[in-house]
Order: C-alpha cells, then sequence, then structure tokens
C-alpha cells in the first residue's frame, strides 16, 4: 500500500504554486463568519478545518443548474453523475464514501436515509441559494453519523430589503429551460422571502446504444422568514421543497452494460425548520433550539408499471447552549439532541425476496466543546459526542484542533479525531430487488488527522492540507451471495486508508481580473480480500481546476472554468455468476465559459456554455454523459 512521505509532503507544499490549478470556490478570508464548523458560529482564522465557501456572486456568476455542478470546483471532493443532467449525482469527500458527506439546508439535515443516507445532488437545484459552505473532514464529534468525512452547510436566500422581487428564464441545448421568481419584504423586525423555479430538459441518451434521450424535471420552493421578537430573542423560519422526475436506462438483460430502457424516478424532498435564538444582553449566553424534519419520496416506474417505492422521515429536536467568559476568549458550548428517523419500502416479490417493509431508529445525543483563542495568535479546540443510538452499541467520538498564526500572513492548522457511520436501512434490510439485507453489520469507525499551512503574500493566497483518514468496518455493500444468488453487505476485516494533498492558490492581478486554481491527491485504498489494497472506485487520484474571473467593462464580466479529472476505477458486473471487474474510466477535461452582461439597472442578460471542447467522457462506467451545451437566460428585477 502506498503511503505519502513526508518529504514528498514538503515538495508538494513548496511546489504549490507550481501545482495549483484552481476553484472558483476560494479559501475563506480570514476573519469570515462560518455557521457550520463549530456549534456556533465562529471566524474562519480560528477554525483548523479546511474550508471552502461559494458565495453569491459566485452563485451569480456561474448560473449552474445544480449545486452538484458548483460543488466539482471544491479540492478534495469527488463528483459522479450516472450520465445526463438530473441523473443519480453523489459526491465523496477526501476519498471516503458518499453518505459519508453530511448535506445541511439552513440547519436542516438533508441526507435520504431511503437511499443509503445520501443525497442526490442531481435533484437539488442551485436557485435561491446566498451561500455554501464546505468543511472537509470528519465532524461527527458535533454533527453524528453522516459527517464522517465532511459538512455541507447550504444557506439559502433571505429577504433584505423593504421589497424585493425578481423574475428569470434561460433556454438553450437539449431543450432546456429554466424560469422561475423571487419575491421578498423586509418590514421592520419581519421578513419574507419566497422563490420559485422550474428547470426542464429533454436531455440526451445515458445509455452507449441506442438513441433514447433521457430527460429531467424538477419544481423548487424555497420559503424563509425570520421575525426579531427583542435585541435578545430572534425566531426564523426555513422550507425547501423539490418536485420531479429523471428518465434513465438500466442493464435489462443483466448483461452488465445499460441498455436504452422506458425508466423514470419521481422524487419529492422537502426540509423544514423553525429556529429559536436567544443571545442574553451581555453577550455571554447563547441558546439555540431548533426543531426540524425533512422527507423524501421516490417511485421508479418501468415501462410506466410502478416498481419500488421508498420514503424517509426525520425529525430532528435540537438544543445549543454556549457561555463565554474572559472577554469571549474561552467558550463551552454544549448540544442535546434526538433523532427520529422513519423507513419505508414497498415492491413486487422478485428473487423470492419480499421487499416491503417499515423499520425506524432513534438516536439520542449529546455533545460538547470547548474552545480557547488563548492569545491573539494560538487556538485550542477540543469536541466530544456521545450517540445512543436504539439500533447500535453507543458511540463516542471527539475532536481535537489547534491553529496558530505564525506571522500576520502564516497560520498553520492542525486536527485529530475520529468519527462513526451507521449501517444503512438498505444495507441492513435489502433493497429492492435482489440486493439482500445483513442486520449483522457493524459501524464504521474512523480515525483521522490533517495538518494545514494558509499563507498570504499581498494579493497572492495559498493554502496547503495534508490529510490521513483509517477506517475500520468498512460496508462492502456488493459481497455476492452465492446462497440467494445476490449481493449483500458485509463488514470487511482490514482497515482501509484514505490519504492526500489539498492545494489551493487565487490572486488578484488587478481590480478586473482574479485568478484562483486547486489541485487534489487522493489516494484511496481498500482491501483487494487476498492480502492485498486496491483503488476505491469513482475516486481519481489527480484532480484539479482553475478559474479565471474578468470584469472587461462596467458591464460585462466573463468567467472560464476548467475542471481536470484523472483516470479512475469503477465495477463492472458480468452475467451472475461470474464476479465483479474493475475497469478504468479515462481522464477528462471540461472547460465552461460563463458571461454576464447588465443591459439596465433592471435587466441582467447571461450565457453559458459548457464542455467548450465537446468532450466525450464517463464518470460511471457505461453511463453517458452531456457534450457541448449553450445557454442564454435574461434576470429582471421589478
Amino acid at each position: 500500500m502506498k503511503k505519502i512521505s513526508f518529504l514528498g509532503t514538503a515538495i508538494a507544499l513548496s511546489a504549490a504554486p507550481i501545482l495549483s490549478q484552481m476553484a472558483i470556490s476560494a479559501e475563506t478570508e480570514i476573519n469570515e463568519i462560518l455557521v457550520s464548523a463549530s456549534l456556533v458560529p465562529i471566524a474562519a482564522s480560528r477554525s483548523a478545518n479546511a474550508i471552502t465557501v461559494i458565495d453569491s456572486e459566485q452563485l451569480r456568476n456561474r448560473a449552474a443548474l445544480t449545486v452538484g455542478d458548483l460543488l466539482r470546483d471544491v479540492p478534495g471532493l469527488a463528483v459522479s453523475r450516472s450520465g445526463v443532467q438530473g441523473s443519480q449525482t453523489q459526491i465523496r469527500a477526501r476519498g471516503a464514501e458518499a453518505n459519508h458527506l453530511l448535506v445541511l439546508i439552513d440547519g436542516v439535515e438533508a441526507n435520504d436515509p431511503s437511499q443509503s443516507d445520501e443525497l442526490n445532488w442531481g435533484t437539488l437545484s442551485a436557485d435561491d441559494i446566498e451561500r455554501i459552505e464546505v468543511i472537509r473532514g470528519p465532524q461527527s464529534s458535533m454533527r453524528g453519523s453522516d459527517a464522517m468525512a465532511g459538512v455541507v452547510n447550504i444557506v439559502t436566500r433571505s429577504a433584505e430589503q423593504a421589497f424585493s422581487a425578481k423574475l428569470f428564464t434561460e433556454a438553450g441545448s437539449f431543450s432546456t429551460t429554466r424560469h422561475g421568481f423571487h419575491i421578498g419584504t423586509k418590514q421592520g423586525d419581519f421578513n419574507v422571502r419566497l422563490g420559485v423555479s422550474d428547470t426542464k430538459t429533454d436531455g440526451d441518451n445515458i445509455s452507449r446504444t441506442g438513441d433514447e434521450k433521457d430527460g429531467y424535471e424538477n419544481t423548487s420552493i424555497n420559503l424563509k422568514a425570520g421575525f426579531t421578537v427583542n435585541e435578545e430573542f430572534k425566531l426564523s423560519f426555513s422550507a425547501r421543497q423539490s418536485d420531479g422526475m429523471n428518465e434513465f436506462d438500466a442493464d435489462g438483460d443483466f448483461d452488465g452494460f445499460v441498455e436504452d430502457q422506458d425508466r423514470v424516478s419521481e422524487f419529492r424532498n422537502s426540509t423544514m425548520g423553525l429556529q429559536a435564538d436567544y443571545v442574553s444582553a451581555d453577550g455571554r449566553w447563547q441558546h439555540k433550539l431548533v426543531i426540524a424534519q425533512s422527507k423524501h419520496d421516490n417511485e421508479a416506474f418501468a415501462d410506466d408499471v410502478l416498481g419500488n417505492v421508498t420514503a424517509s422521515t426525520k425529525d430532528q429536536y435540537q438544543y445549543i447552549g454556549s457561555m463565554f467568559w474572559d472577554d469571549s476568549s474561552q467558550r463551552i458550548s454544549v448540544l442535546a439532541e434526538r433523532e427520529e428517523e422513519d423507513y419505508r419500502q414497498r415492491g413486487p416479490l422478485s428473487w423470492g425476496l419480499d421487499p416491503n417493509q417499515d423499520r425506524e431508529r432513534d438516536t439520542n445525543s449529546f455533545a460538547i466543546e470547548y474552545r480557547n483563542d488563548i492569545s491573539d495568535r494560538l487556538s485550542l479546540a477540543l469536541s466530544s459526542r456521545y450517540d445512543d443510538n436504539s439500533e447500535f452499541d453507543s458511540a463516542n467520538t471527539y475532536r481535537m484542533e489547534a491553529v496558530y498564526q505564525l506571522r500576520d500572513d502564516t497560520r498553520l492548522r492542525s486536527a485529530y479525531g475520529t468519527a462513526v457511520k451507521n449501517p444503512t436501512f438498505s444495507e441492513r434490510f435489502g433493497f429492492y430487488t435482489n440486493f439482500i439485507g445483513n442486520p449483522e453489520l457493524k459501524p464504521e469507525e474512523s480515525t483521522s488527522w490533517e495538518l494545514g499551512i494558509d499563507q498570504q503574500l499581498g494579493d497572492f493566497s495559498l493554502s496547503a492540507t495534508l490529510f490521513d483518514s483509517e477506517l475500520e468496518n468498512e460496508i462492502n455493500g456488493f459481497a455476492y451471495d452465492a446462497v440467494n444468488m445476490g449481493f449483500t453487505a458485509v463488514n470487511n476485516e482490514e482497515v482501509s486508508e484514505r490519504q492526500g494533498v489539498e492545494l489551493t492558490a487565487s490572486v488578484d492581478l488587478d481590480e478586473s481580473l482574479a485568478i484562483s486554481a486547486a489541485y487534489t491527491y487522493t489516494d484511496s485504498v481498500q482491501s483487494d480480500g487476498a492480502g492485498g489494497y486496491e483503488d476505491e472506485v469513482r475516486r481519481a487520484r489527480h484532480t484539479a481546476n482553475l478559474n479565471l474571473a474578468w470584469q472587461a467593462t462596467d458591464l460585462l464580466q466573463l468567467t472560464t472554468n476548467v475542471q481536470y479529472s484523472g483516470s479512475q476505477s469503477d465495477e463492472f458486473f458480468p452475467p451472475l455468476p461470474a464476479p465483479s471487474q474493475i475497469v478504468t474510466l479515462n481522464d477528462y477535461t471540461l472547460i465552461n465559459v460563463n458571461a454576464n452582461f447588465s443591459a439596465t439597472d433592471r435587466l441582467d442578460i447571461y450565457l453559458r456554455l459548457d464542455n467548450l471542447l465537446d468532450d466525450d467522457y464517463e464518470e460511471v462506467f457505461g453511463y453517458q454523459t452531456l457534450g457541448f451545451g449553450a445557454s442564454l437566460g435574461l434576470r429582471f428585477s421589478l
């Protein structure tokens, strides 16, 4: 098994200016406030996490259809889409699994327990979002089971003016259209905002054969409101819902290759949360109470006949209290939380198995976090969490952090901690059609560390992070069960390892031109069952991106985005009982261009060019992706 030597790391760090090839989402600025890197907001300069923020300006300039498209620029993340726009999309952080990444929408957990605790990023519209924060590295000591590899926190837009309204429309290749509106008001201590968007596309053929197009539809509604009762007490409410469908192809004859099939998946995903915040007059005491719910409904059709149905509901009740002392240099925070999860699956008998089932599980949790800004240069933090789960043994996780401001322009950071990921409902109890559950599975457990340095050289910023994680009890969800002629899940006996380096750089050459870049090396391996190790699938060792933002005139801005993904492995499943085979997906480079023109004070015109070189590539074996596409859009403010 390959290891990263400290000598190699030193060389990599010293070569950062050369290797960097950058992302639109630059590392957070020194005093930026984050809402998800701690139990309560902290300054980025006091956090040991590697953090990327995509702000409202970047969201506007990219005009992406989905959040998954935006996250391709974030170092350490690997995006895999099974075909065209709207298809099943997974995101893996630092070589971990897709269900090791917790997703929050306005603080509400959005992962779907009925879909292996993942979020299908293909269903999450990029409309009506204010900012996206990506915190890489284990966060289980504060966020629990789903945060083994990191957290993506999505903050939707709030009303900030007495009245604001905007209409937008877009049309482009593959018969793609997007329309919608936003309207909001802020009157005294009350604000409310409503956003609606509708996206439709005919798409293109996913299969390598045939010419049937696979389309996608998504209608998203976002509502957000807030009320300031007095200087100490505030109330807020948020709700977001997406309804839609995507067409897809499948391996109908079980030869391992996707063929043209009349398959449709319909989805409805929603999150909503009510939050109360109280801050004492002197600011030393803070209390937050959250009541939240997420719901997911998924239906799959074959030739217009309903096949399987999965649904989940997660109810969350959370209290966070914080106390500051010594002029706020020290803070202790506590969390008390209860989560209730319900899971339902329906489908016809298949392979002699009855997929119909109803399951539930509950988790009671307590966490504590201590932070001490010992001086202007040194910050320490320690957090620990206890989870009492109705289905598994109690879990204890912890994390230690240290941040040292070596000089005004140089920051060192380090972290060490543990994390846990509980088996999913489908891994334990099976999934339609021929996946056999294993109720004896044990939770996955990891131990991780990271070291980082952030350097500011005038207008030039550099950042480097070395990370390492060891995973025990990794769940293999494709273990062949010869008795039942199907697949099941088992815990691997050997330790799996994930390690790598993230490099980022950014520079403002002048007031009109900014360049940013990122490079990630990821070595993620698991046992091959024969005493050796093999690469984990769908995780390229080398990824990089480069972004150029040019304010050509006062009215015109141009953005160029280059994404590179190195070759990676995937798994091919030939007809049973032949074992699965490892295949290689070729590397690819995508070039995307955006132009934004302010025609008047009220009217903006934008152009988006995707895959400018019409590159032919696959992110999942056998699933074709989109070629060159162009879209033209208008935004009109009332």
